[in-house]
This record gives structure tokens, C-alpha cells and sequence, in this order.
């Protein structure tokens, strides 16, 4: 498998940081604010407010269609639906 190039960046990452320039052979790499790498948005300052805000977005979305897909309300039937679908997003 060949290295792309045009998909490197680079993020600066710490208080301090001077923010260079850097390239990779004679390609100028662009420097981005977020990146999202393994499902987890890492931002410039190490911050996970916008990775809460989308996970709570996504688990109301699931919220949102078990509520209105199910017609029992029974503790029976809701658990094992929150449980299987809700869970693996939290834990993650």
C-alpha cells in the first residue's frame, strides 16, 4: 500500500506550541485544528467538549427512534433495547 501525502496534517498540539511549518519530501503538509482518528476528535488544546457534544447527539438519535418505534413501555422490553444499543456508545 502506497503513503498519501494529501492526506497527512498537522496538528499542533500544547500552549506553547510556535506552530511550524512542516512538509513531508517537497509537499507543505496543512496544519488543521481537529482531527478525528479511531472514532475520537482530538482538538488543538487536548479538549473533549466536541466529542461529548456529538456522542450525546448520536445516543438522542437513538433515544428518539426506540421511543417512537416501540409501542410497550414495559421495563421488560425497553432495557435489553437500551442495553444493546445504547451501551456500546457509552462504554466507548
Amino acid at each position: 500500500m502506497k503513503f498519501s501525502k494529501a492526506k497527512c496534517k498537522g496538528l499542533h498540539v500544547g500552549w506553547g506550541n510556535s506552530k511550524h511549518n512542516y512538509r513531508l519530501g517537497r509537499k507543505w503538509i496543512e496544519s488543521s485544528p481537529k482531527e478525528k482518528d479511531l472514532r475520537v476528535l482530538v482538538d488543538e488544546k487536548l479538549n473533549t467538549s466536541q466529542q461529548c457534544t456529538l456522542l450525546a447527539q448520536n445516543i438522542n438519535c437513538i433515544l428518539g427512534c426506540i421511543k417512537t418505534s416501540m409501542t410497550s413501555r414495559s421495563r421488560e422490553v425497553t432495557l435489553p433495547l437500551y442495553s444493546a444499543l445504547m451501551r456500546p456508545h457509552l462504554e466507548f
